[in-house]
């Protein structure tokens, strides 16, 4: 069995310019009993740190004297040496355009300033669940051989959310960059999932889906639905379309694994 992190050896670099919330976001890691910490204060201080030292997590405030959180981020992601590592957000930042970048650039998680344990906790389990490989056992047949169709406008979200989804066994991934070319990919192809975003150009996820529900020869698969706006009033509308689940960014692999179970297994 492939050996899987836990806590105790999780290697994080925490990039916070306040010298007071460094020292609270770092207690409350040790008590995590988080293994390593390396704090720094800015943007080019952490692309520095990344170059000389392998991390398991960044744990990123949003602004800095020298840019943004997302700058980092997007940094981070052109660079081999740091484009998967994980990604999570600490910020008072309650804008929704602003998170939204985030959301749409596959952070793993995003927490409030201040947060709860109970929070930190639930992302760090969310951050062990993308790096280690756990496997979903299925009763009818190997994970290996699901065919998914992954549709999402944003690269970066489907990068993110395809890790996800390898770490728990799901190796025939297919991309699409909207609902308009998932049809196409439909329509040449069969498919045992689909994964898409609901906010998409040209045809969005709710299009999509009535699309896949509407024709006999692909209404039967599976739809899950990832979207920032999961929890509001008029998804409920989207429901309807015949989307089996939704499912909130950022991705979380608890709630997607037990999604694949229930579908997969019915």
């Amino acid at each position: 069995m492939e050996h899987q992190v836990v806590l105790s050896e999780l290697s994080i670099l925490l990039v916070e310019p306040s010298d007071t919330q460094q020292k609270i976001i770092s207690g409350m890691l040790e008590k995590e009993q988080v293994g390593q910490i390396i704090a720094v204060g800015s943007v080019s201080d952490a692309l520095a740190e990344l170059d000389k030292h392998a991390v398991d997590l960044v744990v990123s405030a949003m602004y800095f004297g020298d840019g943004t959180g997302l700058d980092l981020l997007q940094k981070m992601k052109g660079q081999s040496n740091a484009n998967s590592i994980p990604f999570m957000l600490v910020s008072s930042e309650f804008r929704q355009a602003k998170l939204e970048e985030f959301k749409q650039s596959g952070v793993v998680a995003i927490l409030p300033k201040p947060f709860e344990p109970i929070h930190l906790t639930r992302a760090l389990m969310a951050t062990l669940d993308v790096i280690n490989t756990v496997e979903v056992d299925l009763d009818l047949f190997d994970i290996a051989d699901v065919r998914v169709l992954l549709v999402d406008d944003s690269r970066l979200a489907r990068n993110h959310i395809r890790r996800v989804l390898e770490s728990m066994g799901l190796r025939n991934i297919k991309e699409a960059e909207n609902g308009a070319y998932a049809v196409t990919c439909l329509k040449d192809e069969t498919f045992d999932l689909v994964v898409t975003d609901y906010n998409m150009p040209e045809m969005d996820g709710r299009e999509l889906a009535e699309f896949i529900r509407f024709n006999q020869s692909t209404s039967h698969i599976p739809i899950i639905m990832v979207t920032s706006e999961a929890n509001t009033a008029h998804m409920s509308n989207v429901q309807q379309t015949g989307v089996n689940a939704l499912c909130d960014k950022p991705f979380e692999p608890a709630e997607v694994r037990e999604m694949l179970v229930r579908l997969l297994n019915a």
